[in-house]
């Protein structure tokens, strides 16, 4: 699998399989629907308010695997494993947010219960 960081994409071990990720503007569009957003400015003060849900993480996981070409619903990301627990689902999704967004505002604070 070839990841292209110029494309927003990174790779991520989930279940002990390696996926693409990628935050696509369908990818986005899913996330301000999901997190009743009007737009990307209040997605993202969303994201870097520092306060995310197991779910919120399951989210924003769930639509960059969709946006990798993955088909796998929220429900199934939250049955996943992967390296590091919760903090580990917060890497990914710092990750993936830094390379969607290019800056470290947009990073994922430490998960709340």
């Amino acid at each position: 699998m070839i990841i292209n960081p110029q494309r927003g994409e990174i790779a991520a071990e989930l279940d002990g399989t390696r996926y693409r990720l990628c935050l696509t503007l369908g990818a986005l569009a899913e996330l301000e629907a999901g997190f009743g957003a009007d737009d990307l400015q209040a997605l993202v003060k969303r994201m870097a308010s520092g306060r995310l849900s197991a779910r919120d993480l399951a989210r924003i996981v769930g639509a960059g695997l969709r946006g990798g070409g993955a088909s796998l619903s929220d429900e199934e990301v939250m049955a996943m494993a992967v390296d590091g627990g919760v903090a580990g689902f917060a890497e990914i999704v710092a990750r993936l947010l830094t390379a969607t967004f290019g800056s470290a505002e947009a990073t994922a604070p430490e998960p709340r219960d």
